[in-house]
């Protein structure tokens, strides 16, 4: 299908943009001079918020970081030096904007009076804070370093011996193993890559490039997919950050035997990853630090950068284009052209307490794909439709635990998740779910705000854990009327359209129910999802509720209908308010509630569910039969005459 213009964007005024190319580009209509004209005006608009000279760069809100406005000022200068660098050396170091005047005036201002924490009030405007005392500060030496790497022959080899010498001193620190043991050993690889090109203190560079790139390894599980270090969370950060980094270093050294063994991971990262994208743009809204928004293009950039992709050259500026203007033609960039905290607009409750007012800017890394030439096969072969737009699809990601339903009806794309858990806790809503979807997002308590904004409780402060109420695409048994949490998700196997999931149900303050055990798979065809949990261990009579997707009122439309082991006359459920999610202030769910039965082997229960922007959708019980024999054992037909057959026995789910 094809989808039609969007209204013109907040942010950015009518005319602004370079005319559209249909023929070219009959799905986006955008061209290369399309993101030219977009980096440009979210650079441009950046610029009243700079220091003196320019060392920092202090973009307005109300809710600082945890690491402080100083660390937050860095950030703002580091993250759109990236997206100058990538629209300077893609256009072969043309610079008519100067903004690499700009960014060395910058550099220059920033490291002449690097402050330590304690010092930081009130001194040198410019100055930069040092990384023993502000571990932020590792995180954008990364983008300081790649963007100095990127306009070497423009910017760091004209600049001052002097200037040259602080930049280095500053930098060094982060070639040390970092505080955090997840993606963070990236960044102390992407700074010694650079000093490598340059030939500086090339021994302590290429150790930490050789640590970064060992430390990765360990967490690599297949497919394509990384852990973000030593747990179970696999997210954006797959794209954005574990691929991103040494990919890019490997094309930026020529290292082909580098490039060959990371390449081939990030082009199976991208056979799946292309389908997390919805026919109107939007990537899935699933894990952390979701207010990079358009960060989610950096893979497939680099994938067309260095020719490991499965996606063709049309395919990949179909998704990049779609992707980028579904934002911006959403309310992703303010009226004053800032990206704001938020997914669309303004959005706390899915931040965490590292996000400061300039974080959204490493959505700069989605604009990669300047540093590819115009005459590059992705900015001049015709697009092609996205793979929900094709055909209905169900795509069982393994090594992430992950299910990826689309429909090309619609364009809409849900993920199941059966394998990520958050590092923040099970209480985290950006992963507790069983379901996710490009059109609606977890629900948050009603007023809820992130937690942890100024005071760092933890390695990485989490986003806010208010309970809600009725947590959306949530099963639960209810304990003194509160619904239990989802402990962290132990993946029991998947195949074709199926994936599932074991887990320890926890009460509100944490803590386990001893004995109690949650085996949960998903069956999904066409626009029907097939959801079954056997519960073992719990009391008889103890209450259960199953949930459904949490919409607005303008929202796709949600569905759920009982199948077996919920009360008489549950097909018909109740609907409850679920609090604000991305996608509107006010949401609601359907849910279904039942009761543990006093039956061996565990209590079965089984729904339908669905979300379809379809127009009059028919109602589920007529495009899924749901036969449940022996104990657990489901035999589904779908409307095409096609069955599943699942069976679910204490820990273990298989397909007979």
């Amino acid at each position: 299908m094809t989808v039609p213009p969007p209204p013109q964007s907040a942010g950015r005024e009518a005319g602004s943009l370079p005319p559209e190319d249909r023929e070219r580009s009959p799905y986006t209509g955008w061209t290369r001079a399309h993101w030219e004209a977009t980096a440009d005006s979210l650079l441009q608009a950046v610029v009243p918020y700079a220091s003196p000279r320019n060392g920092l760069i202090n973009l307005p809100g109300a809710r600082p970081s945890w690491s402080g406005p100083r660390s937050d000022g860095l950030e703002g200068y580091a993250r759109t030096f990236l997206a100058a660098a990538f629209r300077v050396a893609g256009s072969g170091g043309q610079d008519p904007h100067g903004y690499l005047a700009r960014y060395g005036e910058g550099l220059a201002a920033g490291t002449a009076h690097p402050v330590s924490e304690p010092e930081l009030g009130g001194k040198h405007p410019d100055a930069w804070p040092l990384m023993p005392g502000t571990r932020q500060a590792i995180v954008e030496s990364a983008s300081v370093a790649l963007g100095l790497r990127l306009t070497r022959p423009w910017l760091w080899d004209t600049l001052d011996e002097d200037v040259r010498t602080r930049a280095v001193d500053w930098l060094l620190p982060a070639l040390d193993p970092p505080p955090i043991d997840n993606n963070w050993w990236l960044f102390g690889l992407t700074v010694g890559g650079f000093l490598l090109d340059a030939g500086i203190e090339t021994d302590r560079a290429q150790a930490s490039v050789d640590r970064a790139l060992e430390r990765i390894d360990g967490w690599y599980r297949g497919e394509g997919w990384y852990s973000d270090g030593d747990n179970q969370a696999f997210d954006h950060y797959n794209g954005w950050a574990l691929h991103f980094y040494p990919v890019l270093h490997a094309h930026l050294s020529g290292d082909r035997a580098l490039l060959d063994t990371y390449g081939e991971r990030l082009s199976a990262h991208l056979d799946g990853y292309r389908r997390m994208f919805d026919a109107n743009g939007a990537p899935v809204p699933f894990g952390r630090s979701l207010t990079y928004r358009f960060a989610t293009l950096a893979a497939p950039w680099l994938g067309a950068l260095t020719g490991h992709t499965p996606l063709s050259p049309g395919a990949t500026r179909r998704l990049a284009s779609g992707t980028l203007r579904h934002f911006l033609d959403h309310g992703a960039v303010t009226d004053e052209g800032l990206l704001p905290l938020g997914w669309y607009g303004p959005y706390a409750p899915m931040l965490q307490g590292y996000s400061g007012p300039a974080s959204p800017y490493w959505a700069s890394k989605g604009l990669l794909g300047l540093l590819l030439p115009d005459g590059h096969p992705a900015w001049t072969e015709r697009e092609e439709p996205l793979p929900a737009e094709t055909a209905d699809a169900v795509t069982t990601l393994r090594a992430p635990g992950l299910l990826v339903q689309s429909t090309a009806a619609d364009g809409l794309v849900r993920l199941h998740n059966h394998g990520s858990s958050s590092v923040f806790g099970p209480a985290d809503p950006n992963y507790a779910r069983f379901a996710y979807s490009t059109r609606t997002g977890p629900s948050a308590a009603e007023g809820a705000a992130t937690a942890g904004a100024v005071v760092d409780t933890s390695a990485n402060p989490g986003s806010d854990t208010t309970p809600v109420a009725t947590p959306d695409n949530h099963f639960a048994l209810l304990v003194d009327g509160t619904p239990t949490g989802r402990g962290p998700a132990e993946q029991r196997g998947g195949g074709p359209g199926w994936a599932a999931s074991a887990h320890t149900p926890l009460r509100a303050d944490g803590s386990a129910l001893d004995g109690v055990r949650v085996l949960s798979a998903t069956l999904a065809h066409g626009r029907v999802e097939v959801r079954a949990h056997l519960v073992t261990g719990a009391a008889p009579g103890t209450p259960v509720r199953q949930t459904g997707y949490a919409v607005p009122d303008d929202g796709p439309t949600a569905q759920l209908h009982a199948v077996h082991g919920f009360a008489e006359g549950a097909g018909q459920p109740t609907t409850v308010p679920t609090g604000s999610t991305p996608f509107g202030d006010h949401t609601r769910t359907a849910c279904l509630d039942g009761t543990v039965p006093d039956t061996p082997g565990g209590a079965l229960f089984v729904s339908l569910a669905s979300l379809t922007a379809e127009p009059a959708p028919a109602p589920l019980h007529k495009l899924a039969e749901v036969r449940v024999t022996g104990r657990h054992t489901l035999q589904v037909t779908w409307e095409d005459a096609t069955i599943s057959t699942l069976s679910l026995d204490k820990d273990t789910v298989t397909a007979p």
